[in-house]
């Protein structure tokens, strides 16, 4: 059971995650270095962020209700792949050796920071594109190479996860959608779908530390219903920015302790 002090890190560290998912996402960034620093070992430390992050996710799943009307049509087509490639992605981070993943972890974060820090320019670039296909259906070679890639970020979203909301929404302005809310229903429907099989599988392999998980989920819920109260009143750009800071600060200290 964790002591007063880690209880209330991992409360603080899960209210920010889960203000940050319902503000602009990243919340990974926060609950991942946190176990990190109050000594659990990367692989279940990275187990235990998954399944504390859950609820959140499952809540704008549920907020998205209405516009997932309009994308039942992809979600049967990214469905299977997605549950696949986080199945895969979760066996692929059991079997990693622990050295090996914690090599890894450094580069991890700061590859999800360049993703989230790059959003703005692939939204605008993505959103070119949507404007050039005027609403047409995408080709059906489109389609397929949109599947395939889906299986890559949920192999991705499976061994680590942070920024496969960013992949996603790439990969789904490429094939043509204009909605965002439906783009949004779709992207937090797949990414539940493979976080929730790669913690099915670090449960059945007793990776997840459930009392920090616990505290923590507890805090992404309270942080996810205050960040979406007051999300509209934010400037975007000054969130986005602080947490582009977070992440290359969090990515420095990773990559000064792993190797100096």
């Amino acid at each position: 059971m964790p002591d007063l002090l880690h209880s209330a890190a991992f409360m603080i560290a899960g209210c920010i995650a889960g203000a940050m998912n319902a503000i602009a996402g990243g919340g990974t960034l926060v609950t991942f270095p946190t176990l990190i620093f109050a000594g659990l070992p990367s692989i279940a430390a990275n187990a235990t962020s998954t399944i504390a992050l859950l609820p959140a996710t499952l809540s704008s799943a549920f907020s998205y209700r209405h516009a997932a009307r309009s994308v039942s049509r992809w979600l049967r087509v990214f469905a299977p792949v997605s549950l696949i490639g986080g199945l895969a992605g979760g066996i692929l981070l059991v079997r990693t050796p622990s050295h090996v993943f914690d090599t890894l972890v450094p580069f991890l974060i700061l590859f999800a920071t360049v993703l989230f820090m790059l959003n703005s320019s692939l939204n605008r670039f993505f959103g070119a594109r949507l404007a050039a296909m005027h609403g047409a259906d995408p080709p059906r070679s489109w389609v397929v190479g949109a599947a395939v890639f889906q299986l890559a970020v949920a192999v991705y979203g499976g061994y680590f996860g942070a920024g496969i909301g960013i992949l996603m929404l790439a990969s789904l302005g490429l094939l043509g959608f204009e909605d965002v809310h439906a783009m949004n229903a779709l992207k937090v429907r797949l990414g539940f779908l493979i976080n929730i099989v790669a913690a099915l599988y670090f449960i059945a392999n007793g990776l997840v530390d459930w009392p920090s998980a616990a505290i923590m989920a507890l805090g992404t819920v309270v942080g996810g219903y205050g960040g979406a109260q007051f999300a509209q009143k934010i400037p975007q750009a000054r969130v986005r920015l602080l947490i582009t800071l977070i992440g290359l600060v969090i990515s420095a200290v990773m990559f000064y302790k792993q190797f100096s």
